[in-house]
C-alpha cells in the first residue's frame, strides 16, 4: 500500500464515542474478544498517521507506519483502562518510540515539516485527518508531562541539550546540528542517544504510572 492509499483508508475511520470505546476495552480486557482488539487498534490507527507525517517523503514510509502501529499493537495489549489515563497519551510514547528506533537505524532521526501539503497542492495531511482533537483531561497529563520533559531537559549537559533541542524541537538536520556545534555527525548521534537515555532514566518512575 502506498502512503495515500492509506491516507485515504484513514477517512473511512470514525472515532468511537465513549460509551462504544468503554464497552471495547471492557470486552477485550476482561472477556479476551479479539473483534473488539481489532476495532481499538483501527479506530486509533490516526495516532500513527500523525505520528509517521513527519515523514512522508521517505521512501520507506510505509515501513515506518508498519513499526508504528506495532506501537500501537503494543500499547492496546498493555493499557490498562483502570488507571483513568487517555489511551491516546497512553499510546502515543510506544508508537513514537518504534518510529525513532526504526529511523535511528536507518539513520534518519530527522524531523520534517508536519504541514507539508499533499501531492496534490491542496491542504495538508493533518488537514485532512478525522478530529483527534484532545480532551481536557489529555491536555492536562499532556501539560505534566511537559513539564517533567523540561525539567530533565534543564537538567543535561549543556551538549546533550542542545542536541536535542535542536534535532527534537527544532526540527534541525543532524548534519547542520554537527556543522554548527563543529562536531561530527557520528558525535551528535551519540549525544542524542545518550541523552535520550538520560531523559527516560529521569521520567521512568513517571511513565510507570501510565
Amino acid at each position: 500500500m502506498r502512503f495515500a492509499q492509506y491516507v485515504a483508508e484513514l477517512q473511512k475511520v470514525k472515532p468511537l464515542t465513549r460509551e462504544r470505546e468503554d464497552r471495547l476495552w471492557l470486552a477485550y480486557k476482561r472477556g479476551g474478544d479479539e473483534d473488539a482488539r481489532r476495532q481499538l487498534i483501527e479506530a486509533y490507527q490516526p495516532l500513527v498517521f500523525k505520528q509517521a507525517l513527519p515523514y512522508h517523503n521517505l521512501q520507506n514510509i510505509m515501513d515506518v507506519v508498519q513499526e508504528g502501529t506495532i506501537g500501537l499493537i503494543e500499547a492496546v495489549e498493555r493499557y490498562e483502562p483502570e488507571r483513568g489515563v487517555a489511551f491516546s497519551l497512553f499510546a502515543i510514547h510506544r508508537i513514537r518510540g518504534r518510529m525513532l528506533d526504526f529511523l535511528q537505524k536507518e539513520g534518519r532521526s530527522d524531523s520534517p515539516c508536519m504541514d507539508a501539503l499533499q501531492e496534490d497542492g491542496s491542504v495538508t495531511y493533518k488537514e485532512n485527518l478525522v478530529d483527534t482533537a484532545p480532551t481536557v483531561a489529555e491536555q492536562a497529563e499532556t501539560h505534566e508531562l511537559v513539564g517533567r520533559l523540561r525539567t530533565a531537559m534543564d537538567r543535561l549537559p549543556a551538549k546533550e541539550k542542545a542536541v536535542l533541542e535542536n534535532v527534537f524541537l527544532a526540527s534541525r538536520d543532524v548534519a547542520a546540528v554537527a556543522e554548527d556545534m563543529e562536531l561530527s555527525t557520528g558525535h551528535v548521534y551519540r549525544l542524542q542517544q545518550t541523552g535520550i537515555r538520560r531523559i527516560r532514566g529521569m521520567l521512568s518512575r513517571f511513565m510507570q504510572n501510565w
